[in-house]
């Protein structure tokens, strides 16, 4: 298991936050394919709550109803290093799931969310994601993450859609939804064509295009699946985080299939012995099934 290194870039005075405009984040790369293009003019997404049932069908620009999140969007300074890279601070960091071994065209799943102890006006932070990359060599690596995170830097003591990716290296909280602890969250990334990669949120039962990168890899990418928490290491302390359940994790093949659930015979790197409780800085990851269903967070709950 690959552990994320966290460099904090900016002093806490530094991190200001900004509104971005109502259409997706959007790379300045020249990705004109026809899905790209839809993509940018699909409607605003209206005001609505949390589904409550499943998605319909796939995510992507011609799924019913699909729109773009167009509300406030924060973006923050707080800027992250994988391994390979310099300036990054390795301490206080735990990271719970798995990666694939081989690559893959998206991944889609289900998320609770839950509330953790994260200390205002600090670099705390716990998040469940998932995650698209490549590394790309000499400590370079592109990647696009997205998920639900609480953070002690961005509204502290709520939890927010956000996504994170190498073409703008900031993090992006999407205010227009409204999170509460035991919401559970379908979340889906996957690319096009095209090589763009976009992610998606099942929210009001329609699918919300939250952003679209053309990242410098193309097609394929190794995929994660994380609860990750990371403790500031200029304020050492404990961050106590109720078990986050995550569920029916779909791979897409990049043959262009259909979406596969993530089960033991996919090539999967965990860092343990898949069939041991892995305990992590007082945190634990429970395979329920491996690796489709699982769940981590505080040991002994």
């Amino acid at each position: 298991m690959k552990v994320r290194k966290v460099a904090l870039w900016c002093a806490m005075a530094a991190l200001a936050a900004a509104p971005v405009g109502p259409n997706p984040a959007v790379s300045a790369g020249p990705d004109r394919s026809p899905r790209a293009v839809q993509a940018k003019q699909l409607p605003v997404c209206p005001a609505a709550r949390a589904s409550k049932r499943a998605p319909a069908g796939p995510a992507g620009p011609a799924a019913p109803g699909a729109c773009r999140a167009a509300g406030h969007i924060l973006e923050s300074g707080v800027r992250l290093a994988r391994r390979g890279q310099t300036g990054f601070t390795p301490s206080g960091y735990h990271h719970l799931g798995a990666n694939t071994g081989g690559e893959w065209a998206g991944v889609s799943g289900r998320m609770s969310v839950v509330d953790g102890s994260v200390r205002p006006r600090s670099y705390d932070f716990v998040a469940g994601r998932f995650m698209v990359k490549r590394n790309l060599g000499r400590g370079n690596i592109a990647w696009l993450e997205a998920g639900w995170a609480e953070t002690g830097w961005a509204g502290p003591g709520r939890q927010q859609i956000y996504t994170f990716n190498t073409n703008t290296k900031t993090w992006q909280f999407y205010s227009q939804y409204t999170l509460r602890p035991g919401d559970k969250l379908w979340l889906d990334l996957h690319s096009d064509p095209g090589g763009t990669w976009s992610a998606w949120l099942w929210w009001g039962d329609r699918w919300n295009l939250l952003t679209a990168q053309l990242l410098p890899f193309g097609r394929t990418a190794t995929i994660e699946q994380y609860v990750e928490v990371h403790v500031d290491s200029g304020k050492p302390g404990l961050i106590d985080v109720p078990p986050v359940m995550v569920d029916n994790v779909r791979l897409r093949p990049a043959d262009g299939t259909e979406p596969r659930l993530w089960r033991e015979d996919v090539p999967t790197l965990t860092g343990t012995d898949p069939a041991q409780r892995r305990l992590n800085g007082g945190f634990c990851l429970d395979w329920l099934t491996r690796y489709d269903t699982w769940t981590a967070g505080d040991c002994g709950r």
